[in-house]
């Protein structure tokens, strides 16, 4: 999703991987340009500051990591720009208690962002080597809590039990009836929803025991569509 990487890497020159001595003021930056795209919640805030995006990107990408753009990954993928990371850890609504069920790893960025605000996260993989490079990062960032798993995550799912909040990473028409039973009582699934003329609308789907399922929209966004099965190669 996002700019072409042509254009990505001609935008003005800003936010590029700190040395030492510009850290604080390359994180504050970074930080601002999130609170103008009017992200507000500070858990999610303090979780984007903490999670080195600069770990998560080819090397030939890392001195352009902490910019607010898209960029590609291994297997022909691409990792979303970070304002649009933010805005679904807000439409989640992630709590200390909660377990995440997230449906395509990728880099394993935003697994990193999700494991700072749950207590647990499941993270499926369709991508043999994304999943193996994505647990190896977390692991070496000590992060614990989060556990990758290569499989087809739009596939039922067994023995994982349910989860409070789900997050798909690809574009949908509609999420799978197999993932709502997948969903405790008072939880809420995001996910790009395909639109008109090709258009991709990031959707919260909630449930409350009253209303049963509620959808709402959220931003507009771009996104990949989904592709079912594992990958037969990579």
């Amino acid at each position: 999703m996002g700019r072409g990487v042509k254009d990505q890497l001609t935008l003005p020159i800003e936010g590029l991987v700190p040395s030492e001595s510009s850290a604080a003021e390359v994180t504050m930056a970074f930080i601002l340009r999130m609170r103008a795209r009017r992200i507000s919640d500070v858990a999610v805030l303090r979780a984007l500051e903490t999670v080195p995006r600069e770990k998560f990107v080819p090397h030939r990408y890392v001195d352009v990591a902490w910019r607010d753009v898209a960029l590609p990954i291994g297997c022909g993928q691409t990792m979303p720009e970070p304002w649009l990371v933010a805005r679904m850890m807000e439409a989640l609504a992630v709590g200390k208690k909660h377990r995440v069920l997230e449906i395509g790893t990728g880099s394993g960025y935003a697994t990193a962002i999700l494991a700072k605000l749950a207590a647990d996260v499941v993270s499926v993989e369709r991508f043999r080597s994304l999943a193996i490079e994505s647990a190896g990062r977390l692991m070496r960032l000590g992060i614990s809590n989060a556990h990758v798993i290569h499989g087809d995550g739009l596939a039922p799912l067994d023995n994982l039990g349910l989860f409070d909040r789900i997050l798909i990473h690809t574009r949908l028409d509609c999420v799978p009836e197999h993932l709502f039973a997948l969903l405790a009582a008072g939880g809420c699934i995001v996910y790009p929803q395909a639109r008109d003329k090709g258009k991709s609308v990031l959707t919260r789907v909630a449930h409350s025991d009253s209303k049963g399922f509620q959808q709402s929209d959220v931003c507009e966004c771009r996104s990949s569509p989904a592709i079912a099965g594992l990958s037969a190669v990579l």
